[in-house]
């Protein structure tokens, strides 16, 4: 399937690892322009060095931005210029007991969680609704349907993408435009792996059966009882942002490996 993305320019926030850059990785593989981001100059010329090596002659480039800074924000949409897919990736989340999370940590997750894609889309999306075509997409979470315990706070703000992108959406109503939201399950990024090593020397165990323990008590309902790969969530994205995806408006995609359930 030829996704005719050779002639779109996108911007992927948090995109310089784990899903946002395997999503900006395969954007600029069918020739779509992409502008990574990070919080960083450093993190964004070791992405774009990454990607330059994987992808041949790709068209990137990279912007700095720390959305917890709304003065950055500012900056940032000022360089940005004409977007066709604009991906609201970015996110943080801290592992602590709801009565242990602090108000300024609950403060900066909505901030970066949250605010970085209403911040954003209400710049780009007048824009997309002029020129009559755009995608706009948000990276849920499966969180936002489980709610850990010790992820509380961070569930909250993937719970309320999903009522963002529905709004959104329609707003949207009769134009070429669409706003959706995918929902990934466990995936491998660089902070799982760390996190599945850590414990496995801890426990003295190997990292496979601490995988396989870590599904059997806290991911019980997965199908697939493995984590899911960056490639996998990435590609699901890179579809719903293609203009073979314009009867898809409003939804929420589950690419949660059944976690979630019916």
């Amino acid at each position: 399937m030829d996704l005719d993305l050779n002639r779109q320019k996108a911007f992927i926030s948090g995109s310089t690892s784990g899903i946002g850059y395997a999503i900006a990785k395969s954007l600029a593989s069918l020739g779509c322009e992409v502008v990574l981001n990070g919080r960083t100059q450093e993190s964004v010329d070791k992405a774009l060095v990454k990607l330059r090596e994987e992808v041949p002659e790709p068209r990137c480039s990279g912007l700095v931005c720390d959305f917890a800074d709304t003065s950055q924000i500012d900056a940032l949409l000022k360089d940005l210029g004409s977007i066709d897919i604009l991906i609201n990736n970015v996110g943080i989340y801290t592992d602590q007991d709801f009565f242990e999370t602090s108000d300024n940590s609950w403060t900066e997750q909505w901030e970066v969680n949250v605010m970085s894609g209403v911040r954003l889309s209400k710049t780009l999306l007048p824009k997309m609704l002029k020129k009559d075509y755009g995608r706009i997409l948000f990276i849920s979470s499966e969180c936002a349907v489980l709610t850990p315990w010790n992820l509380l706070a961070y569930s909250v703000t993937k719970t309320a993408l999903l009522g963002l992108s529905k709004g959104l959406s329609g707003l949207t109503k009769g134009s070429k435009v669409t706003v959706n939201t995918v929902l990934p399950g466990s995936t491998l990024t660089d902070g799982a792996q760390n996190f599945l090593e850590a414990v496995a020397k801890k426990t003295g165990q190997s990292v496979e059966q601490v995988e396989k323990e870590f599904f059997k008590t806290d991911r019980p309902n997965s199908l697939i009882q493995r984590f899911e790969t960056v490639q996998e969530i990435a590609d699901a994205a890179v579809f719903l942002c293609s203009p073979s995806a314009s009867a898809i408006n409003g939804t929420a995609l589950r690419v949660d490996g059944g976690s979630v359930g019916g």
